[in-house]
């Protein structure tokens, strides 16, 4: 009883954060996608604790990126007041949350599951908090660029906004890169039960979560100048992702995971060694130091 409470609270929590901040934007419209967002997460919440399944789940997360930004991009009339760099930077998110959304939906039917779920579904409560932390995610992530977007004069093109399209541009070929290279080690029988250190996994032992991180700091750059006022706290999204990323989901759950498979092999150890958990080249940082 006392955990379902805390699962609730902390429910509670992501919600008023996610809220909190679309409130600081000063937009209605923002407060109103951030609604839309996690009621979506709620609505599904139901069937997927009712047939016990997470298969939907971030499918459900990509879906619904895809629709906040389209409504977003609809209703701040992008197409009408043809706002260049408003439908860039729409298009980036669009683009990065299809290829995510059916890589991992692809990724999750081959497995059959996903074990980051197996003591989550039988919980009501956890389960819920699971999805919505989905919705915070989405919203908070996102928030910057929907600020920009439904900004009065939509998102400005300068110098600023170009370097981050580079910014993002380079993480998402870096994502891109890593997720095929490793599916494409899984692929080969005789790498089966065996850790992936070559390609960009050599550089660094997350380039995915590197790559993700990356993307999210370039659309925030994108949106800088578009934003004004208290909506400066809406670039918190790359921070965010990596806090999320680096100690609660991702990293921390796989290297405790590698550590199990594999902490008993020299060669694991080596290669947890010389190569850095996330940005590449940071152990040269520290060798220096």
């Amino acid at each position: 009883m006392k955990q379902a409470i805390l699962n609730l609270l902390f429910s509670l929590v992501a919600f008023s954060m996610a809220y909190g901040i679309a409130l600081l934007t000063g937009l209605a419209l923002i407060q109103q996608v951030v609604l839309i967002a996690f009621l979506i997460q709620w609505i599904l919440f139901i069937p997927a604790f009712y047939f016990q399944t997470e298969k939907f789940y971030d499918l459900t997360g990509s879906a619904t990126y895809l629709f906040i930004v389209i409504y977003i991009s609809y209703q701040s009339n992008v197409a009408i007041n043809i706002n260049i760099g408003s439908i860039l930077l729409a298009s980036c998110i669009i683009l990065w949350a299809i290829r995510l959304g059916s890589f991992l939906f692809t990724r999750i039917h081959k497995a059959g599951e996903d074990k980051r779920f197996s003591s989550i579904k039988p919980s009501p409560t956890k389960f819920f908090m699971a999805w919505t932390f989905q919705g915070m995610w989405v919203s908070i992530c996102s928030m910057c660029a929907l600020t920009a977007i439904a900004s009065k004069n939509g998102v400005v093109q300068n110098g600023v906004f170009y370097i981050g399209m580079l910014v993002f541009i380079f993480g998402f070929l870096v994502e891109i890169i890593a997720d095929w290279q490793k599916s494409s080690f899984r692929k080969n029988p005789t790498n089966k039960n065996q850790f992936i250190a070559q390609g960009l996994w050599s550089y660094s032992r997350h380039p995915n979560y590197f790559g993700e991180i990356t993307l999210w700091l370039g659309i925030s750059i994108m949106s800088f100048s578009s934003l004004s006022s208290w909506q400066y706290i809406t670039l918190i999204s790359p921070v965010f992702t990596y806090i999320l990323l680096v100690y609660i989901s991702g990293v921390r759950i796989l290297e405790i995971a590698g550590m199990e498979k594999w902490g008993h092999l020299d060669s694991y150890q080596q290669y947890v060694r010389r190569t850095p958990s996330l940005f590449p080249f940071s152990n040269l940082f520290k060798n220096i130091h």
